[in-house]
């Protein structure tokens, strides 16, 4: 059993300390400001009905693992599809790899960026394997098409799902399937974009960990950058380099994974939280309750 030692924000810590310096990032690491980034936003506003989303300046470079994080309602999905190139920002540039994003192929960008949305309806009963292999459509020729939907099953601890019938899987098999999915869309490239919504959501805490620190290590090996929103403060942590904090429509903050931004956590979810080492030195938070609103004042 892991011992734990209360360790509670220096209340003096300044924000710059955990504010992320995309030119201050040590050479060879992932995010090196070396290489050019693999995304870039500049000033990209999205529009839609009444509501505003932005305006986003942002970088992400091969490698980086960014972790999504906000209340309900704040703006992470739609910010992720905006990320994907599904939504176009009606003022601002969005690139990937150098080019404005609007203007890539779609078929040339499958093979690089991959999206796992909260949800992916699949209409009919498709095997499974056909619905891992779906990632890799736009190949004209694969002839390695059943050796990595084989592996990415496995990858993802469904490999024994492979004789069902999609509509016949639970929410948490299915989610494992579409993660296969996008795992065979990036298995044989370097240097794509994994844009993830919530994974893991529908899995039990151990798998989520499980799948969660494949994923990380399958995207590091190839290079990848992974955005991903989360619910899990210390997935958020343990797992990712950067945080980007969303609120109404925007990144609020974008900061270095440590134990600086728990204030900044404390005040994006009005919850008090407690900052603790286990003995490895890994860092995590616990919640002690929300943070109690202010009476209001006697008429």
């Amino acid at each position: 059993m892991a011992d734990f030692l209360d360790d509670q924000p220096d209340p003096q810590m300044h924000e710059s300390e955990s504010q992320y310096d995309a030119d201050n990032v040590p050479d060879g690491a992932a995010g090196s400001v070396d290489d050019p980034p693999l995304l870039q936003f500049d000033g990209a506003t999205l529009r839609l009905g009444a509501q505003a989303f932005g305006p986003f300046t942002l970088k992400v470079r091969a490698g980086e693992r960014i972790a999504v994080l906000g209340c309900s309602g704040a703006g992470k999905s739609t910010l992720l599809r905006l990320l994907a190139g599904e939504l176009q920002p009606s003022r601002g540039s969005a690139e990937f790899d150098g080019a404005p994003l609007v203007r890539r192929n779609g078929r040339a960008l499958a093979l690089r960026r991959a999206v796992l949305p909260q949800s992916t309806p699949v209409g009919f009963g498709l095997p499974v394997p056909l619905v891992v292999g779906l990632g890799r459509v736009v190949r004209d020729v694969d002839p390695d098409l059943a050796r990595i939907t084989t592996e990415a099953l496995r990858m993802t601890r469904a490999l024994h799902l492979r004789e069902r019938s999609f509509d016949t899987l639970s929410g948490g098999e299915q989610a494992r399937v579409q993660l296969a999915r996008v795992f065979a869309q990036l298995w044989d490239v370097r240097g794509g974009l994994l844009l993830v919504d919530e994974p893991l959501a529908a899995l039990d805490p151990g798998l989520q960990q499980e799948l969660l620190d494949r994923m990380l290590a399958w995207a590091q090996q190839r290079q990848h950058a992974v955005v991903a929103i989360l619910h899990d403060i210390n997935q958020a942590l343990a797992g990712f380099d950067r945080l980007w904090l969303v609120e109404q429509g925007r990144i609020a903050q974008d900061l270095h994974s440590s134990r600086a931004v728990v204030p900044h956590l404390e005040r994006l979810y009005g919850l008090r939280l407690r900052c603790v080492s286990v003995v490895a030195g890994a860092l995590a938070v616990v919640s002690l309750g929300r943070v109690a609103e202010p009476e209001p004042e006697p008429a």
